[in-house]
């Protein structure tokens, strides 16, 4: 029994459990036993079934077990059977649209009789909805706002998700007799936030036995097509994945044009056309109708003039031309990182002292951490009033005194209150070192309003860095109507940071506009947004996205000293200093 497929199942039924209002330690009782065992490398989970050794696993109990056990067995499990058969499958669907928990899916169910998303969405347009108890116009509105997010983003995945697929994919494939080679293409290579696909490209000597080996694969439900050496692997959990095979001499081009984008790739043939070159069968091929052996991409940027182009930059957004002059950009590495500012405690809503955190971040070869948990007015969140933010000052104060060689800033993240100001009074600002503010309520104001309530934050001397600026969640919150262009003048105009908050579901400030910041000469925060340790590594993803805005190191402010970025924050309150950042370059 492949543990994909297994891990699917135990989802499955927790899902289930779930819209139906069962015991709600049941449904995470099942879906804790499926993250165990999606986590498993093996490739087959008989043998740990049948010796119940796999009961030794955190979350796997005596009713996981048997659900296994008949996995095992019969390749099915009855007890997800008789849930399917008594449960509307459009309830499970719902469980997709952005906002609406199994709760109040059950709720709409029992109260309205409504099974499928076309009748939800016409429930909420007809009214119905919104006189159900506990909804309101309000929460008809935000799910009908819900549906039509789930339609345009159905069949996505975000960046995180899609790169451990792709990998875990890789993996597998390289293991078939005959595949000499595979790497990761496309989007997912890029470092796009989101993937509608996963792409693969393996050198085979082999080619015939693909299909059938593929087949094979864990979590492999279907494969579709097999035009020529390219076929689709529909997985178990829903993510496609195309998978092209190539002879050994065309596997650096064929990777070069499965990553993409199409707009870059057309531009670089193009350039190697106006020089005499082209591209047959996945080969590079000179003026003379050659083949250039050992081709690779550096080969081919070469040929068409061009520097070899970062695969994150490959995006026909200017990378051409900078190839061509000798101007890309140095990318920022997770090494030129000196330390993090954006990181919450359990004095908020994080899971971890602050001493902990700081032997963590120490132990990954920074010098400092930023502590940055909310304010008072995120009551929700644990926000810390006057009291709680001296305490924790002294805390800091004290662990400084032990921590040799690195060093716990005081930071805080102040929530932007509706009328613009920044959560705390003036001379409490003042204590700390740093001042992180960000929107966390009325994200339904207009754009104007929005708008001028963060202008009006960014005003505000004290404040150093403009949290998630746009308060997007990708693929499930679309960004506040804020108007980000004035917000990157504002913040090159006072000195304010934007923050790339590199929560895999946040990525906000989108790569887009973090370009267009740079170009203006505005500083980048990478922030992990972490409330425990591990989340520290969000960073990973983060880099990614300003690696693709065009950063370098000297963009960065927390790839700077622990003492420049007081000086970054200081330079603010004091207007007639010139605060300490570069001059704006392009692109």
């Amino acid at each position: 029994m492949d543990p994909q497929v297994a891990a699917h199942r135990l989802n499955e039924i927790a899902l289930l459990l779930e819209v139906r209002g069962e015991n709600p330690f049941k449904s995470r009782a099942f879906a804790h036993a499926a993250r165990t065992i999606g986590e498993l490398e093996d490739e087959d989970i008989t043998p740990l079934v049948r010796s119940r050794a796999i009961a030794d696993l955190p979350g796997i109990g005596s009713t996981t077990l048997a659900v296994l056990a008949d996995l095992v067995e019969t390749g099915d499990s009855g007890y997800l059977d008789e849930l399917r058969e008594t449960t509307p499958e459009g309830l499970v669907e719902m469980l997709r649209i952005p906002g609406l928990g199994p709760t109040r899916i059950h709720r709409i169910h029992t109260g309205l009789g409504i099974e499928t998303v076309a009748e939800l969405e016409e429930a909420a347009k007809d009214g119905r909805l919104a006189g159900l108890s506990g909804f309101g116009v309000k929460t008809a509105a935000k799910i009908l706002r819900g549906i039509a997010v789930l339609r345009e983003t159905s069949g996505q995945l975000i960046h995180s998700l899609a790169a451990a697929e792709a990998n875990r994919l890789r993996r597998m494939v390289s293991k078939i007799p005959g595949v000499n080679r595979v790497e990761i293409a496309g989007s997912v290579r890029r470092s796009n936030e989101v993937s509608r696909d996963i792409d693969l490209v393996a050198s085979c000597s082999a080619a015939s036995n693909l299909r059938s080996a593929a087949a094979k694969l864990p979590g492999v439900q279907e494969v579709v097509g097999a035009d020529g050496n390219s076929m689709t692997l529909r997985m178990i959990n829903g993510v496609h994945a195309d998978l092209h095979c190539v002879p050994d001499e065309s596997f650096p081009v064929a990777l070069w044009r499965a990553t993409g984008s199409g707009e870059h790739c057309e531009r670089v043939i193009e350039r190697l056309r106006d020089r005499g070159f082209s591209i047959r069968d996945d080969r590079l091929v000179d003026k003379l109708g050659k083949a250039v052996n050992d081709a690779d991409e550096e080969e081919l940027y070469r040929s068409a003039g061009l520097e070899w182009v970062p695969v994150e930059l490959r995006e026909n957004r200017g990378e051409i031309e900078a190839a061509a002059d000798g101007t890309l950009p140095k990318l920022i590495r997770l090494e030129d990182l000196e330390g993090a500012l954006h990181c919450h405690s359990n004095y908020s809503d994080g899971s971890t002292s602050i001493k902990d955190l700081a032997e963590a971040a120490k132990a990954r070869g920074w010098s400092y951490l930023g502590i940055s948990d909310h304010s008072a007015a995120a009551s929700y969140a644990g926000g810390l009033d006057r009291d709680a933010v001296l305490r924790q000052h002294d805390e800091i104060d004290a662990l400084n005194e032990k921590l040799g060689g690195f060093r716990v800033l005081k930071g805080i993240e102040a929530d932007i209150l509706a009328d613009g100001t920044v959560d705390y009074a003036d001379d409490l600002l003042d204590r700390f070192d740093y001042v992180i503010g960000s929107v966390h309520s009325r994200f339904s104001m207009n754009g104007d309003q929005i708008t001028d309530r963060i202008l009006k934050a960014m005003s505000d001397p004290r404040l150093t860095i403009l949290g998630h600026p746009t308060g997007r969640l990708i693929l499930t919150r679309p960004p506040y109507p804020v108007d980000v262009n004035a917000v990157i003048e504002k913040a090159a105009e006072t000195g304010v940071a934007l923050e790339l908050n590199c929560d895999p579901h946040r990525l906000d400030l989108d790569w887009r506009w973090v370009q267009e910041a740079r170009k203006r000469g505005v500083t980048i925060e990478l922030g992990p947004d972490a409330h425990a340790p591990n989340e520290f590594s969000y960073l990973d993803f983060g880099i990614f996205i300003a690696r693709k805005g065009w950063l370098e190191a000297r963009d960065v402010l927390n790839a700077r000293d622990a003492d420049s970025v007081i000086r970054f924050a200081n330079a603010r309150k004091k207007p007639e200093t010139k605060r300490p950042g570069r001059s704006a370059h392009g692109s």
